[in-house]
This record gives C-alpha cells, structure tokens and sequence, in this order.
C-alpha cells in the first residue's frame, strides 16, 4: 500500500483510478447479493489490478477517514441487549489467546520446515495480525520483509474474500448482504453531528495515545456507547456505509501494488500453506468454543480469524453478526500480537546464521 503526505495531480489521477476499480468490483458483488460482496468485490478487484501493473494507491489521510467511519457504523448496531453476551466472553478470549500462539508456533515452524525459512523471517511471516509491526520489525531485524509482506497481505486477503463465501457456503450467513443504516431524516442531523463529532474526538485521542486500532475502536467505541446508553439513536446511511466498504476494500487491494506476478508466484506457496496452517488451527479451537458455549459458529469463525482487524469488523457488519462480541476479541488480538511479536522477535533474532545468507527462497535471485 502506497502513501503519500501531498496529493500531487499523478497521487490524485491514481487514486481516482483505484476508487473506480473499486466501485466496480465492490458494486458488481455487492449488487449480486453476495456476502459481504461490496467489500471483497473491492478488494478482488484493485488487487487484479495492482497485480497486473496498475499502480493502485491509497492516501493515508483517506485511510485514516475511513477507520472512523467504519467504527461509527460498527457501533451504531450496538444495543443493551448485546451486552449481555459479555459474561460468555472470558472463556472465549482466554481460547483466543491459546489460539493465536499455537498459530505461531506452528505456522513459523511450516515455514521453516517445508520451505526453508530461517526462524525470524518464518515467525514474522506466521504472525496472526499486526502487519505494519511485523513488517516494521522485519525491518529493524533485517528480516527479509518482502516475503513476509506478501505471505501476510495474502492471508489478509483470503480471509477477507474467502470467509464470507465459505460461511455463505456451509449455510452459516445469509446469501444478501445486510443493509446496515436507514433512510436519513434530516431531522436527525444535529443527532448526527454529535455522534461524529464525539466518535472522531475520541477516535483522534485514541490514535495520538498509539492505543492500538485508536482511529477504529476509539469511534467504535464511542458510538457504542451512545448508541448502547439510548443517548443516539441516528445511524450512518446505507449509501455511506457501503461506500466505506467499497473505499476500505481498496486499501487492502492495494497492497498488492508494485509487485510482479512472478515474484508472487513464488511466494503463494509458503502463503497458502501458512495460511492454511493457522485456520486449521483456529478451526480446532473455535470448534471447541462452540462445543462448550452456545455461541454462533459464524460469529466465532470471524472472531477467531487471523484476518485484519478492519477488515474482520466489516464482515461483522456486512454479516449481522455482533460486533461486540468480534470486536472484543480483535482487541484482545491486537494486544496479545503487539505485546508478545517484539519481544519473541528479537529474542529469535540472534539464532540466524552468522554469515547472513539466507535460503534461496528468500532472496529470489529473478528480476522484479
């Protein structure tokens, strides 16, 4: 993903370029009734595009825009009566935890041994969350962030794509996507405005605190609060929430910009494997959730999916299904990951090989 401080008129026609790839992918899907469609028909779309030399771009001014849209809209479905869910949830989170290290451990450890990886760059890669951290990290560690970043952007993407379809698939979600937001009443307008105003206050708090996710959960949050106390009643359009859907599908599409087809050939084998590892594992334990609580299999299956956190809140949304009870689990992730990665990282670090070199399928030789 492209980002740049001063929209020149090359960033602006790119940009343009991109939302309109977006708008078709995400109208087509989304007019079709597929689950969750404006959202991954936005996300299928710019990464065909971006993988075929479009160069597919979105500001981080926009992006930030986005985040606290997402989180209004993500509250505004919040009522008492989803609160009280909230006694199921410490076994559930505590089963999370577990989940996501035994995702690591067993996803570093493919890597390494199917594909040759050395430690560092495999746990990175392995990671359940947390991209612009891990590829930080593999930065300051001088890991080798190319493959980690396509193997995590495309476990980002399948699971954005793909959940929606497998739970529509198995009969778990319905086959429409839900109209989240009403008919505006302009009388509502100065109700509107207070929600807003607090949700993004409180969002720019939470950001400028690094709280992580600050811009989404701290409007989430905020019009949760709101919405759950009875204070706000007003909710986002549906024209506006399906046009954030269909501009944030972008962001995660174009992820793929710059990067050549053969160089992501190579690398979708350790992708789908890795990938494949960490929802088999995530599977195991949401199915044992589900055997013990009477939870939603669906709802469990997002909550526990090492998909991003922006992108698994919209499925919720795009879902019906509670985004309480996901939101509160994503959260419980983004701690566990940035709190743990760095410090196993570096530990990890200094097991590398001295000299430095690094398996062949780490460094490919071709021209990108």
């Amino acid at each position: 993903m492209s980002a740049r401080p001063v929209i020149d008129s090359n960033v602006a026609r790119q940009l343009g370029e991109t939302l309109v790839i977006a708008a078709i992918g995400g109208l087509t899907l989304g007019l079709l009734g597929m689950p969750a469609g404006f959202l991954s028909g936005s996300i299928l779309a710019v990464a065909i595009a971006s993988l075929i030399g479009r160069p597919m771009l979105m500001t981080t001014l926009l992006i930030r825009v986005l985040l606290v849209l997402i989180g209004i809209s993500l509250g505004a479905v919040v009522t008492p009566a989803t609160l009280n869910g909230i006694a199921a949830y410490p076994l559930s989170i505590a089963m999370l935890v577990a989940a996501m290290a035994a995702i690591s451990i067993t996803g570093a450890a493919y890597l390494r041994i199917v594909h040759g990886w050395d430690i560092l760059t495999a746990y990175l890669a392995a990671a359940p969350g947390g991209l612009s951290q891990v590829l930080g990290l593999a930065v300051e560690l001088d890991a080798d962030v190319r493959a980690i970043a396509i193997v995590q952007t495309v476990r980002v993407v399948i699971v954005a794509v793909g959940f929606p379809a497998g739970l529509s698939l198995f009969g778990l979600v319905g086959h429409v996507t839900r109209n989240v937001g009403g008919i505006f009443n302009p009388t509502q307008l100065r109700e509107l405005a207070v929600l807003i105003t607090a949700s993004t206050a409180v969002a720019l708090a939470a950001f400028f605190i690094r709280f992580p996710g600050g811009l989404l959960f701290g409007a989430m949050l905020t019009s949760a609060a709101l919405h759950g106390s009875g204070l706000i009643h007003v909710v986002m359009p549906w024209w506006v929430t399906n046009t954030v859907m269909i501009a944030f599908g972008a962001v995660t599409g174009s992820r793929f910009a710059g990067t050549s087809l053969r160089l992501m050939v190579n690398f979708l084998g350790s992708a789908f494997g890795s990938f494949a590892v960490a929802v088999v594992v995530a599977a195991l334990f949401a199915a044992g959730l589900v055997g013990i609580l009477a939870l939603p299999v669906a709802e469990v299956m997002i909550a526990y999916a090492p998909g991003a956190v922006d992108a698994m809140m919209l499925l919720a949304l795009a879902l019906n299904l509670d985004p309480v009870y996901v939101g509160a689990h994503h959260l419980v992730r983004i701690f566990f990951v940035s709190l743990t990665m760095p410090l196993i990282a570096r530990r990890v670090a200094p097991a590398r090989k001295p000299s430095g070199r690094k398996p062949p399928l780490q460094r490919p030789t071709f021209e990108d």
